[in-house]
């Protein structure tokens, strides 16, 4: 009995193709996580209560975004204009957000399809064959479909670290401001040093005309002219110094101003009579870690971080691509576009084993681990900045009540002396030295004026300075 041969397989129909991709992607999916991960936010140390007054936590915003008017300087305002305006920092970090926003559209332009268009002509000569020449015009579109989010993800990741950067131009915006105006009243302060030394280096000159009439008629030995005539070059050495770091501090304050170093001065003036201090909030923002720039950076690069995990664990999935062909050829110029060919080249491409896409997870996975350290270490830096303000400013507060009391109790004893010195009941000396004790501590009160502005400054940058609060968990979802 005679046999048919056994018919060739049949070709998979359309359907059959999908349900083998379908068991390929469920193959691949039971071999990796393909879990994509939602930021829900970082565990940070709670913090609600301060140690220092002001103690009290309030939700409303307490500090203005200009700050520093609070000063009652104008002055210090055009200062701080000035440097946002012109600062360099600045601008490095606005042109670091330009990159980052590009970014976006660098990570969307994954997911949209590109063609490639050409031309070209072949010229070839063999012996005894004449010269055979052909031309060419092809174009080709390649498309590869975002069906499971990969590129999505990216975006997501890439606008992430967008936000983190804009972030950053504020916390570089407030820490430009706090060193203006911290810088400014350095230079002040030095002002007012200076006159107060010069002061008492007269009086001290003083002292030593009197003690050089004394020793010429023999009431007091050489050796008090020799210590006072030291002690008046150790003035004049302090006096050179404090005009070396006023300069120094000009310098600086210049810089931060975006001008050349030794080209810009502050006019000399009295920091207690040009700066006032504030009236501190009663209250902190409860919102502390929603407010401040950095912390928000560091937690937009963890939500960042997050973004780019799921992207590597979405790569595991197969890719489907969508390439189209066509174009013209022809041994003739005149003849090439007269005829065309076009073709359509569907594809999946399923990536079996690719070492390369698995250390890319294991990669982005580590990377969320630093991330969430970074801010975890970020937060608790805050946390230590403000309290260590509220400390300072609590404690140079208390010592300002002290020192106004000792000035003001001096000031009594040279108006006593004074008076005493035209009735004779003490001498010139005495007088001095009591004018002496009363300048020193003018300048203690001068340096803690100083203090309290600096700790009013590093409190209002500590608090975030104005910034608005931002909930960076629900921008994630």
């Amino acid at each position: 009995m005679k046999t048919n041969p056994p018919l060739p397989p049949a070709a998979p129909n359309a359907r059959t193709r999908r349900l083998l991709c379908g068991l390929t992607a469920a193959l691949l999916a039971a071999c990796a996580d393909l879990h994509v991960p939602e930021y829900r936010g970082t565990e940070t140390p709670a913090k609600a209560t301060w140690s220092r007054p002001p103690a009290s936590v309030s939700p409303v915003e307490t500090i203005a975004r200009d700050w520093w008017t609070g000063f009652g300087d104008p002055y210090l305002d055009r200062l701080v204009d000035e440097a946002i305006a012109g600062s360099f920092d600045l601008r490095l970090l606005a042109a670091r957000i330009q990159v980052a926003e590009a970014g976006i559209g660098e990570a969307r332009a994954g997911a949209l399809p590109s063609m490639d268009i050409g031309a070209g002509a072949s010229f070839q000569k063999s012996t005894g064959q004449p010269l055979s020449r052909q031309f060419n015009v092809a174009a080709q579109v390649n498309w590869e479909l975002d069906v499971w989010g990969k590129v999505a993800k990216g975006v997501e990741a890439q606008t992430a670290e967008f936000r983190a950067t804009e972030a950053d131009w504020r916390a570089g915006y407030l820490t430009l401001a706090a060193n203006v105006s911290t810088t400014y009243f350095q230079i002040l302060q030095l002002d007012e040093q200076i006159d107060q030394q010069q002061r008492t280096l007269q009086k001290n000159r003083e002292i030593l005309g009197t003690f050089e009439a004394m020793h010429a008629n023999g009431l007091i030995a050489n050796t008090e002219v020799l210590r006072q005539q030291a002690e008046i070059n150790r003035l004049t050495h302090d006096l050179v110094d404090l005009q070396r770091a006023r300069a120094l501090a000009g310098n600086a304050l210049a810089t931060l101003l975006g001008k050349p170093a030794g080209e810009f001065q502050v006019p000399v003036g009295h920091l207690q009579d040009r700066v006032s201090l504030p009236v501190v909030p009663g209250g902190l923002p409860a919102e502390l870690l929603k407010r401040r720039p950095d912390i928000l950076a560091a937690e937009y690069r963890v939500l960042s971080s997050y973004d780019l995990v799921g992207q590597a664990r979405l790569a595991q999935l197969p890719s489907i691509g969508l390439t189209a062909q066509g174009g013209s050829a022809s041994f003739a110029l005149t003849d090439l576009l007269k005829a065309f060919t076009f073709g359509f080249l569907p594809s999946i491409n399923i990536p079996a084993l690719n070492p390369g896409i698995k250390a890319r997870v294991k990669t982005t996975e580590a990377q969320v681990k630093v991330a969430e350290a970074d801010y975890q270490r970020t937060v608790v830096a805050a946390f230590e900045e403000v309290e260590n303000a509220l400390v300072n400013l609590d404690a140079h507060k208390k010592q300002r009540i002290e020192l106004q009391q000792q000035v003001e109790r001096l000031n009594r004893v040279s108006a006593q002396a004074a008076a005493q010195l035209k009735e004779g009941l003490v001498s010139q000396l005495e007088l001095f030295e009591t004018e002496r004790s009363l300048l020193g501590a003018q300048l203690a009160l001068l340096a803690n004026h100083q203090q309290i502005l600096s700790d009013t400054v590093t409190l209002y940058k500590a608090l975030g300075g104005g910034w608005p609060v931002i909930d960076v968990s629900s921008a994630g979802k």
